[in-house]
């Protein structure tokens, strides 16, 4: 289960969005990102075509069970790193922005020993 730091920051923004909306779309993920929408095309095509997202003939965009998965893992440590930096006393934006980046490429193990022994 490779996927890249672009298409795992689409799958949670689309996790963010489906709890906030009763349907995602592509100009709803573009708005969200700051993306053209034309970048957002892309990213869906290729994003269903790993199978991680569906896209209905409307234009509605539900996450997979493996997107769904990918998703849910970028966010729980974005959020749980996020809240341990502001708990060091790491300004809130600049916590938010390291999550954003340490999320990506920590592996597993680490995480799991930061979330057991810290978070």
């Amino acid at each position: 289960m490779t996927t890249t730091e672009s298409a795992e920051n689409y799958l949670e923004t689309i996790l963010i969005l489906s709890k906030k909306l009763p349907v995602v779309r592509s100009v709803d993920i573009a708005n969200e990102l700051g993306f053209k929408k034309s970048s957002v095309s892309i990213a869906m095509k290729n994003l269903r075509e790993q199978r991680h997202i569906t896209v209905t003939d409307a234009g509605f965009i539900y996450l997979t069970d493996t997107g769904r998965e990918i998703a849910e893992m970028i966010y729980e440590r974005h959020e749980r790193i996020s809240s341990w930096l502001i708990s060091l006393g790491v300004p809130e934006e600049i916590a938010t922005e390291d999550a954003c980046k340490i999320e990506h490429v920590i592996s597993k193990e680490s995480f799991e020993a930061i979330k057991k022994n810290v978070l």
